[in-house]
């Protein structure tokens, strides 16, 4: 699709709401993710396509390390976390091979280099050309931006 100019491509694996389990369905996730992943890249990349294709790995919410539920050997969760989450970056326009913040031990607070949610779009959408404070629609009657009323900054760590 990307050889043929599709503009924008969104892939979901479902499944990723593990709550319990973990020990049996987590692995089983991510030999499916990862290698696909992983094939995406590399064939992006052999074909000329990375630097002009922004890939974006992420989940739904951030997951605390702790269980949530009962805890035995073979069945145990992890519950939503809000605070901190986990995606992943390639070509595009990101500085490859870097890892930017950092949690706590316990996964439940920000410890370095915290990005808001808003600065990540406004980041994405840097990569993807678009000025984030000059990409706005009108609702209720006043301009909104797709990074909120609230000033939102480009994160230029993660940039090439």
């Amino acid at each position: 699709m990307a050889e043929r100019d599709v503009r924008f491509i969104q892939v979901y694996k479902r499944g990723w709401d593990v709550h319990t389990h973990v020990t049996s369905a987590l692995p089983m996730l991510c030999h499916e993710t990862d290698r696909a992943s992983y094939a995406l890249v590399t064939d992006l990349k052999q074909r000329g396509l990375l630097d002009d294709t922004l890939v974006i790995w992420a989940g739904e919410f951030g997951r605390t390390v702790y269980s949530q539920g009962g805890l035995s050997k073979d069945d145990y969760g992890r519950d939503h976390h809000p605070r901190c989450f986990t995606a992943w970056m390639a070509g595009g326009g990101v500085r490859p091979g870097i890892s930017f913040g950092e949690t706590d031990d316990y996964s439940y607070n920000i410890v370095k280099d915290p990005v808001h949610v808003r600065n990540l779009n406004a980041t994405i959408l840097h990569c993807l050309g678009i000025d984030h404070n000059k990409l706005t629609f009108k609702f209720q009657g006043l301009e909104q931006k797709l990074t909120s009323p609230v000033p939102a900054q480009v994160v230029e760590e993660l940039l090439a």
